[in-house]
C-alpha cells in the first residue's frame, strides 16, 4: 500500500505524516518512509499596473510539499485505522493499494 501526502505548509504535512506513522505502527504493519518528494513550486507574475508600467510586476509563489509512505504488509486493522483517521485541514492524502 502506498500513501502520498500533499500540503502547502511543511509543518502541517510533517504533523500528518507523524500521525499516520503512529497509527500504522500501532496496527502492527511494516513501514518504509516517509520519503520526502521534491517540492513543487508554481510561480505567477502579475502586472502591478493595469495599463502602463510594464517593468513594475509582482511575483507570487505556491509551494506544494509531498511525502511518500509505503506500508509493506497492511492488515485489515491497518486499513480500518487509516480510514477513520482525522488529519489536519489542508492535507491531501492519496492511498493506492
Amino acid at each position: 500500500m502506498r500513501i502520498k501526502i500533499r500540503a502547502h505548509d511543511h509543518k502541517i504535512i510533517d504533523q500528518a505524516t507523524q500521525t499516520i506513522l503512529k497509527t500504522v505502527e500501532r496496527s502492527g504493519a511494516k513501514i518504509l518512509g516517509p520519503v520526502p518528494l521534491p517540492t513543487e513550486k508554481r510561480k505567477y507574475t502579475v502586472n502591478r499596473s493595469t495599463f502602463v508600467h510594464k517593468d513594475s510586476r509582482e511575483q507570487y509563489e505556491i509551494r506544494v510539499h509531498k511525502r511518500l509512505i509505503d506500508i509493506v504488509e497492511p492488515t485489515e486493522k491497518t486499513i480500518d485505522a487509516l480510514s477513520s483517521l482525522n488529519l489536519p485541514a489542508g492535507v491531501d492524502v492519496e492511498i493506492k493499494t
